[in-house]
């Protein structure tokens, strides 16, 4: 019989989502210092969001925010993230912002998350 005190086996805890955030710390890590402004995409099953982020050397502001809840529904998501990244980059020019690092906080560079890209750097977007 195990004793209470007795330590149990750690668990490798790299599940699908802590990898992806490991991913997204370990940019976030790298870009930390630069002031440059990030667009911050977030996917989900349904929608996608993007963010343009701030960064003024002490803390950090939400400048802008899209998701593909604003579109109708007859879309596809892909179509979806398309329409996001030309809003985020319409938004961006807007505020003055022509280059930006892309943070896809963790995600793989591809599909949707992509489409975002190409699709900001379309509509006049450096990234």
């Amino acid at each position: 019989m195990k004793s209470s005190l007795e330590k149990k086996p750690k668990r490798n805890n790299m599940n699908k989502k802590n990898q992806r955030l490991k991913r997204a710390r370990k940019f976030r890590a790298k870009n930390i210092s630069s002031s440059i402004t990030r667009l911050v995409v977030y996917r989900s099953n349904k929608n996608i969001y993007a963010q343009l982020i701030e960064r003024d050397g002490i803390s950090s502001k939400v400048i802008s925010s899209i998701s593909s809840h604003n579109f109708s529904n007859d879309l596809s998501k892909m179509q979806h993230s398309i329409e996001v990244g030309k809003k985020i980059a319409e938004l961006a020019s807007t505020k003055g912002i022509s280059k930006v690092a892309f943070d896809r906080s963790g995600f793989k560079y591809h599909g949707r998350v992509k489409a975002i890209a190409d699709s900001a750097r379309e509509n006049g977007l450096t990234i």
